[in-house]
């Protein structure tokens, strides 16, 4: 190396040196965003939206929820909702009655749904209307929908409680229309539960499906039917309070019935014609209130008129959450172009494996005119059993006059009180 390069060589270091001296380095650029420590035990993160957001929902059952009959369905009718709503999730209380749970009432079932976060509370029995509106007159500010009450109609519910029912009158028609195809000697048989007006209602409209098939589709005299309706006292079996509706459903089989039609919530009436039928009777069966019923004794099951609950809570959950809520009165129609969609119809009827496909014909013809309007049933004249007018020659019921029916329609044998 030069000389001349070494004294170069020493100049710079020299001058590195004094710069080091005189400007210390800039410090680190502090990051525009940072990572946020994470939380200590003392320290919660805040909810997500989705977290926020959850709806809870309870359903007070007067049944079990697997009773394969009218509280299952509303089960049913609630796992829908979580399928369809994100974030939302349900609270249930099932077997709310007198045998199950004697020493719990409604109201104790609400305060727990409450206490969960129950906005909309589903209370799903005709046996529960005064309970619910004390209930609501407690928790102003949680909408009750009383399932077939009729508090709103009336005006004496509460201004947070709804009504809705679904209109079976039209799937208990297609019963009666099903089982006067099937019977052999002409004789049905009813499975009721209590007797009220919803209950007559029903069982009128199953003999008056049955009347018309027997005579439009059989072409048999109708008033060679026979329709016989015994009550067991209560939805379902209570023992040692009702009537074992097992035994009473082989009762009206030993007097000569050879369907029987079901009213209650369970699936009694279904598995003792099972039974018979494996002992060589000729009976057929048609349950109610669930869409599997069936199930129970798919030999002899002929149908199953059935609630879909489903849609019509998710539409008055959506009103509530939308703020659009308001107490209303309704009885809903089947879905007309599609009695079955899952999405739409809160009534259904599905044919039994027992259904030939002749019978189903004419069902199908019966089923297309309810739904076009060219068979009316409410049409008088109609007289109750009393002999006393229910309609008047020529006169269509009203919603209301099925509605508050006051016995059983004459021809129909069987108690009306």
């Amino acid at each position: 190396m030069s000389k001349r390069l070494s004294g170069v060589m020493a100049f710079l270091a020299i001058l590195a040196l004094v710069l080091a001296a005189c400007c210390p380095p800039a410090e680190t650029p502090v990051p525009t965003t940072e990572e946020k420590p994470k939380p200590t035990t003392e320290e919660k993160p805040e909810p997500t939206t989705e977290e926020a957001e959850e709806f809870v929902f309870g359903v007070i059952l007067v049944g079990p929820y697997n009773d394969h009959g009218w509280s299952e369905a509303h089960y049913t009718a609630a796992e829908y909702v979580t399928e369809q709503l994100p974030n939302s999730r349900f609270v249930y209380l099932d077997k709310l009655n007198p045998a199950d749970r004697p020493e719990t009432t409604l109201e104790q079932a609400v305060d727990d749904m409450v206490s969960e976060g129950a906005k909309v509370i589903f209370t799903t029995s005709d046996d529960f209307k005064e309970d619910t509106d004390r209930a609501a007159e407690k928790y102003p500010d949680v909408v009750f929908i009383h399932i077939s009450g009729d508090h709103v109609l009336t005006g004496d519910a509460p201004p947070n409680v709804d009504n809705f029912m679904g209109k079976m009158t039209y799937g208990k028609m297609m019963a009666g229309c099903t089982a006067a195809m099937a019977t052999e000697n002409g004789s049905i048989g009813y499975v009721g539960p209590l007797i009220n007006e919803e209950t007559r209602r029903l069982a009128s409209s199953a003999y008056l499906g049955a009347r018309y098939c027997y005579e439009n589709y059989r072409g048999k005299d109708p008033d060679d039917l026979r329709f016989v309706v015994t009550w067991i006292g209560f939805w379902f079996n209570i023992p040692g309070v009702t009537l074992d509706p097992t035994e009473v459903s082989n009762d009206l089989i030993n007097e000569g019935v050879d369907v029987l039609i079901s009213g209650i919530d369970t699936t009694e009436a279904l598995v003792v014609t099972g039974q018979r039928a494996a002992g060589g009777d000729r009976v057929f069966a048609i349950p109610y209130d669930y869409e599997n019923a069936c199930d129970e004794a798919p030999d002899v099951c002929l149908g199953v008129p059935y609630f879909n609950w489903g849609p019509s809570y998710l539409e008055r959950i959506k009103a509530v959450q939308d703020g659009t809520w308001k107490p209303q009165f309704v009885w809903a129609d089947p879905d007309w172009s599609d009695i079955n969609n899952r999405d739409s119809s809160p009534i259904g009827f599905l044919k039994g494996p027992a259904l030939t496909d002749e019978w189903a014909t004419s069902v199908d013809t019966f089923i297309a005119g309810l739904a076009d309007g060219s068979i009316e049933l409410f049409v008088g004249p109609l007289n109750y059993q009393d002999g006393s007018t229910f309609l008047a020659d020529g006169e269509k019921a009203t919603d209301e006059q099925v509605w508050y029916m006051k016995q059983l329609l004459e021809g129909m044998e069987g108690p009306s009180e």
